[in-house]
């Protein structure tokens, strides 16, 4: 089976990275040594970026890059990712708690 890659969705996973890092399309540029207008064609799908541009947006943003070409290195390891970052900044009470409800669901997890 042949896919293709989705050029939209990677650059849609470049931009929500790089703007849960609080870093600016013209400062990425810059870091990776590309025009604020390249990146900007990259995270709208319009353009094509190259595996060396890839890899330095993924170096710059510090996420790998199979989760910009693949969204997953594992479905396991994504998710864990996705909670930790989701979860970073949140109140570290209601994390706790958070925590507690997905444990007792994974216990039961066999009976649903």
């Amino acid at each position: 089976m042949e896919k293709e890659l989705d050029y939209v969705a990677l650059g849609m996973r470049i931009r929500k990275a790089r703007k849960e890092r609080h870093v600016t399309q013209e400062q990425l540029g810059e870091i990776c040594e590309l025009s604020t207008a390249h990146i900007g064609h990259i995270e709208r799908g319009t353009r094509i970026p190259s595996l060396d541009t890839l890899f330095r947006i993924a170096q710059a943003l510090n996420i790998s890059t199979d989760y910009l070409i693949f969204d997953s290195i594992a479905p396991d390891e994504n998710l864990f990712t996705s909670l930790n970052s989701i979860l970073q900044n949140k109140d570290k009470r209601k994390v706790k708690t958070f925590l507690t409800i997905i444990r007792a669901i994974a216990d039961k997890i066999d009976e649903l």
